[in-house]
């Protein structure tokens, strides 16, 4: 068993004419992983008609639906975030519940507000009334202010997972840019509720041990975000640094382990 938690898929109203052949190429590259299941999300229209990291409330929606759509027709390989921006708060409960209800298993935070922000506080309440994960878009160390995005980094999502400590988060993309070091400082010896998320194009060296080092075992996920070959690679570093169990546990256990029973086959 393999879970990719950090996966993402297209649709037609997205700038990229080839959307179809990138859903393809992406279970394509799976099944040669040996990728299980792909948990992913669609960011509105990828910034087509609302910027990417401020999608409008259409959008989002429209977004949402298309990974339903996907979910429907690849039942055994594609589980979903639904994709939610909180400063349309009512907008973001009601997006919730209803894929919830049509088979969503986590909440897709992007960088549309802060991660310490009190907006986030209802949708993170009525996570943890749902028992879903939530993974939150992070840059692993925000120097400065970024165009078009409330880019937020390890320390502003420590700050809202100790406020909510029932709620399981995900710091996306360890490997995604930045300097990763300073997002493991935030989280060695404390926030148990946070846990890492591997994908992302980087792979430096000394990543992968720091991170078990900081963390230890229990709070990795593995994942590749837009960046499949970079995701293989690390999985294939895990199998030399890892025993056995250790690395079932980073492959998918922790993530059966997170989200709501029965999400996976084997749960």
């Amino acid at each position: 068993m393999l879970i990719d938690v950090h996966a993402h898929f297209y649709h037609d109203r997205t700038p990229r004419a080839d959307w179809r052949e990138r859903n393809a190429s992406r279970l394509r590259a799976g099944e040669r992983m040996g990728v299980t299941i792909h948990v992913a999300s669609v960011l509105g229209t990828w910034g087509r008609t609302s910027p990417v990291y401020f999608p409008s409330p259409p959008d989002l929606q429209y977004g949402n639906d298309a990974l339903l759509a996907l979910e429907r027709a690849h039942p055994d390989r594609i589980r979903g975030y639904v994709t939610v921006n909180p400063n349309f708060t009512a907008h973001a409960l009601g997006e919730i519940d209803r894929c919830r209800a049509a088979g969503m298993i986590g909440i897709k935070l992007a960088a549309s507000r802060r991660a310490n922000d009190p907006l986030l506080d209802p949708i993170c309440e009525l996570a943890r009334e749902r028992g879903l994960p939530v993974l939150h878009h992070v840059w692993q160390h925000r120097r400065r202010d970024w165009p078009g995005q409330e880019a937020s980094d390890a320390p502003e999502l420590c700050a809202l997972a100790e406020r909510h400590p029932d709620v399981r988060f995900i710091l996306a993309h360890i490997g995604g840019g930045g300097d990763w070091q300073h997002s493991l400082a935030a989280l060695r010896g404390g926030t148990p509720n946070v846990l890492l998320d591997l994908s992302g194009s980087g792979a430096d060296g000394g990543m992968l041990e720091g991170c078990v080092e900081a963390v230890g075992v229990e709070r990795l996920l593995w994942g590749s975000d837009l960046t499949m070959d970079t995701g293989w690679a690390k999985l294939r570093y895990l199998a030399h640094l890892l025993r056995g169990p250790e690395l079932e546990q980073v492959s998918w256990k922790n993530a059966a382990r997170i989200f709501p029973r029965g999400a996976f086959p084997s749960d």
